[in-house]
């Protein structure tokens, strides 16, 4: 799309559908744009020789404008599109609702809006959006009731009646804005053109976004990725999408809800979510503002014991460190203060402080190595004046390489040094826990900055195959394959036991004859998805015993549910469960990020205990790895209560397989390898096995992405 300078620093400006009517969408934005644009407005509309006291003219054609503002009603809007086309008007931002959020025909409607800019090469934001601002050139595009200030965050939000809101809010608060956009539908331009697009402003600071959704998963965090390395991007994210009707039928889809793809997502991008709207101007606001500590490690110096422990908890809470003093500034905290005073960290400085024992407690733990933040934290009493103290904490903080956070807690009398401090950039706050955990994000985008992204595992594997595998959905009743799929995993190089289904009793005793040992027995049908529920497995069966299970499992599964289908009988080598630890891993297809891998603790209770993690594939090495570290169990793969470490490797190969097969394979919905056995590490083999999977396939996906499917009659299509 290249770059949107020309959208945010226009020259002239464009009003199509300006108008003097009292209460006019129209009229709003034209009275916006006069009353602080330093730019030229020009209203577009044939039915007036002025608008507002400004010349008017006819076409938008006629304005020579940089950026068209559209604001007639909809049954017109792709006629003034096309006409800012044929001008060269390359800018356009649509306010016009009516599309498709409207229904069938606003969607129509939109798509031939998006076919438009399409063929004009058109930058447009919207429709149904509130407009755009920026703030250097004064340009208010919008039908908002003010302004925003000026300031280092770009904005985007999908709800245009947020950014009123919150400009209300910050206006109020003194926070300003280099560029907002109201993202309105997203017909062209989406949040990824506007990561894009400010990841490379050097004016904004921090890149803050209220989002319902995202158009394409991938590209936003590939193009997130890039961003944050420079400019951070902290968003709220809110509302579930559907994972989609087949999410009830595996174990991931069940446990992979639509915000779990976010979650990921997010975090791959180097994204950091907020959870509130305070949370997301705490973050914001830190970050563009303080310096990134060198550690973890907080100091805290207050004049109010208990405060102070809710500091300290905040700190355990966020995950940072309580920073421990050198014998240094120990003995000289013990040398400047009070005999009563707490000389450790959290260093209370006692109720009787003044300012100068705040400051002089400040200025020696900041010049502790060992102290990467710190927190002042102050209760009202007789001996302190806030004002004084907010200069004290600002001359310390000019002399700091490290970042600092405040807290004054009280009423009237912190308000004025509140602001005073805020507008030299320390963030202050009331509660400790926001000023721990503003803090914390500035720890969490240092190991943003410091990541390097390694590209996705990639293996030599028999496509082919697997195509042929997944095409066997094409000849049954439904589109879920099961263990007869076994062989899908064996041409991605997925480990699985020795074994075969078979249909008879005969044959069932001349598989388990090949095998060493007893074997292990299940039922096979699409149609019965907890097989261990019904007895449907039979564990350390041996020979003479083969035919009589087969039987046996066989009826089961009839008395269970007697229109099921049933295929036959599983007959696979056992796997040493005792040895080992079950695991899963699973994919879920999100609409927006696209293959969400699970991995996580498997077995029968997958679904009880949900010690899963998630990321959005394609997965690299160490994305992969992170994956078997994060879950609670984890100690138990690495060896716990005596137990032999498992084969990790083998764990990280199996998630990088199974990331390039759900990759290469649109058409898998879902995929369950449940268990995959972990086992211990030691021969050199792969020391993992895929007992058991199931997965659900789009046929159709299948088909659309089938090189050798037979080509479409276009007679037919022209009919369609």
């Amino acid at each position: 799309m290249g770059t949107l300078n020309d959208l945010f620093d226009p020259d002239r400006v464009a009003v199509v559908g300006a108008t003097t009517r009292e209460g006019a969408v129209g009229r709003a934005v034209t009275s916006n744009l006069l009353d602080d644009f330093d730019g030229d407005t020009v209203p577009v509309n044939p039915n007036y020789d002025e608008v507002l006291g400004t010349p008017c003219v006819d076409e938008v054609g006629d304005a020579d404008a940089d950026v068209a503002v559209i604001v007639v009603p909809p049954s017109i809007v792709l006629d003034a599109i096309e006409a800012c086309g044929e001008a060269g008007v390359r800018n356009v931002v649509v306010i016009t609702a009516g599309f498709g959020e409207t229904g069938e025909d606003g969607a129509a409607r939109e798509q031939r809006l998006a076919e438009l800019a399409d063929e004009y090469d058109l930058d447009l934001v919207g429709p149904n959006s509130l407009g755009i601002m920026s703030t250097p050139s004064g340009m208010n595009a919008t039908f908002g009731p003010e302004n925003a200030l000026p300031g280092g965050l770009s904005f985007m939000s999908q709800s245009g009646a947020f950014v009123t809101a919150v400009l209300d809010w910050a206006n109020d608060n003194g926070i300003g804005f280099k560029d907002v956009v109201s993202l309105g539908n997203k017909a062209v331009l989406d949040e990824t053109d506007f990561v894009d697009h400010w990841g490379d402003d050097e004016e904004t600071d921090v890149i803050i976004g209220y989002l319902e959704g995202i158009e394409d998963g991938r590209e936003f965090i590939e193009t997130a990725r890039e961003a944050t390395q420079d400019t951070p991007i902290v968003a709220v994210k809110s509302g579930r999408t559907s994972a989609g009707a087949q999410a009830a039928s595996s174990h991931t889809g069940t446990l992979a809800g639509s915000d779990k793809a976010y979650e990921a997502g997010l975090d791959q991008a180097g994204v950091i979510r907020a959870e509130s709207v305070d949370e997301l101007f705490d973050s914001a606001g830190i970050l563009g503002s303080q310096p990134l500590p060198d550690t973890d490690s907080v100091a805290i110096v207050t004049n109010a014991g208990g405060p102070g422990v809710m500091a300290t908890d905040a700190v355990g809470d966020a995950d940072l460190d309580m920073a421990s003093f050198t014998g240094e500034t120990s003995d000289a905290l013990a040398e400047s203060m009070p005999e009563e005073a707490n000389i450790h960290n959290p260093v209370d400085v006692i109720g009787d402080a003044d300012v100068e024992r705040f400051r002089e407690a400040l200025e020696i733990t900041v010049a502790d190595d060992n102290v990467g933040a710190a927190l002042v934290l102050a209760a009202p009493t007789a001996t302190i004046d806030f004002d004084e103290l907010a200069d004290a904490v600002r001359e310390v903080s000019d002399e700091m390489d490290a970042p600092v956070a405040a807290c004054l807690m009280g009423g009237d009398r912190t308000r004025e040094p509140k602001q005073k401090l805020q507008a030299e950039g320390i963030p202050c706050y009331f509660d400790p826990a926001r000023g721990i955990e503003s803090l914390a994000t500035l720890a969490e985008y240092r190991d943003i900055k410091a990541r390097e992204y390694a590209d996705p595992m990639s293996f030599d594997v028999d496509r082919e195959r697997a195509r042929e595998i997944l095409g066997t959905v094409r000849d049954r009743d439904d589109n879920r394959l099961g263990v007869e799929a076994m062989e899908l995993l064996d041409a991605y190089g997925i480990p699985t036991p020795a074994g075969e289904i078979v249909d008879s009793p005969e044959r069932a005793r001349e598989v388990a004859a090949d095998i060493d040992g007893g074997v292990v027995m299940k039922i096979v049908s699409p149609d019965i998805l907890h097989k261990s529920d019904i007895g449907g497995v039979a564990v350390g069966v041996e020979d003479d015993e083969v035919a009589d299970t087969y039987e046996d499992l066989i009826t089961r599964a009839r008395n269970y549910q007697p229109d099921a289908t049933v295929l036959g009988v599983q007959v696979q080598e056992m796997v040493d469960l005792d040895d080992g630890v079950e695991t899963i891993v699973g994919m879920n297809r999100d609409p927006q990020f696209g293959p969400l891998l699970m991995f996580g603790l498997g077995g029968i209770f997958v679904e009880v205990m949900e010690d899963t993690t998630f990321r959005v594939a394609p997965v690299s090495e160490p994305e992969a790895r992170e994956m078997t570290e994060e879950i609670q169990s984890a100690p138990l793969l690495r060896g716990a209560r005596g137990r032999d470490p498992v084969d990790v490797d083998a764990v990280v190969e199996t998630i990088g397989r199974l990331s390039q097969l759900v990759t290469d394979f649109p058409a898998i919905l879902e995929l369950d390898i449940n268990p995959l056995v972990a086992l211990p590490d030691g021969d050199g083999d792969t020391n993992a096995a895929a007992v058991d999977v199931r997965l659900t396939v789009d046929p159709e996906e299948l088909d659309s992405n089938d090189p050798d499917a037979a080509e479409p009659d276009t007679e037919e299509l022209d009919n369609v």
